[in-house]
């Protein structure tokens, strides 16, 4: 079994930037990407990140590219999410998830949950 915990949200105002950490722990050895997904009220579960064991990382959509940043320390198996110049609509539960499928972005993909992080971003 693999354990996801995330922590960094917070309240920010706009333009203002965060970064979010998540460690898993456990049986890690056939986990081969760790993302970052958001959730906004109302709103579906989209993909914001991810980034493979080699290192590749992968972003999408194209809202949050240029200003998210997916980092890793693997000697720590933790992922870190870089959030600059947010804007109210980056506001959202983050979760971060572990999946043993190598640069999956499919919610589907991912096996193991983080309980989330709210990020609100004030205008």
């Amino acid at each position: 079994q693999v354990q996801v915990v995330e922590s960094g949200g917070g309240l920010v105002q706009a333009g203002g930037s965060l970064r979010l950490s998540c460690t898993a722990s456990g049986r890690t050895f056939n986990i081969y990407t760790m993302a970052w997904f958001r959730q906004a009220p109302g709103k579906e579960r989209e993909f914001v990140a991810a980034v493979t064991t080699s290192g590749s990382s992968l972003y999408y959509p194209d809202s949050v590219k240029g200003r998210f940043t997916i980092s890793r320390d693997n000697a720590k198996n933790t992922v870190f999410l870089q959030m600059n110049s947010l804007k109210p609509e980056d506001t959202a539960t983050y979760y971060c998830a572990a999946s043993t499928y190598f640069g999956r972005t499919m919610i589907s993909d991912y096996s193991y949950w983080g309980q989330g992080t709210h990020v609100t971003v004030s205008s």
